[in-house]
């Protein structure tokens, strides 16, 4: 994988979004994990970043499309997103 948009879930816009988060490398992304990239995304780039988002980080850090990650990772993100 060379750049975030070769991760599984991670199109351009999004890519974008990382980006200007300051999150511009796959390592960067797989080291800062899905909740705070969401964070630093919803905080200072798009405030509207919604749960499909957070997902699809999620399945980009474990390597999956998000509709693979498991019901109990879905289920985490989930409560993590209504706690903001």
């Amino acid at each position: 994988m060379n750049t975030l948009a070769d991760m599984p879930n991670i199109g351009p816009v999004l890519a974008e979004k990382l980006c200007q988060a300051g999150i511009s490398t796959t390592a960067a992304l797989l080291e800062t994990g899905a909740e705070e990239a969401f964070l630093r995304i919803k905080a200072g780039v798009d405030q509207g970043a919604c749960l499909h988002m957070l997902e699809a980080l999620a399945g980009a850090v474990a390597g999956v499309r998000k509709s693979q990650l498991p019901p109990e990772r879905k289920a985490e993100l989930k409560r993590f997103y209504k706690a903001l």
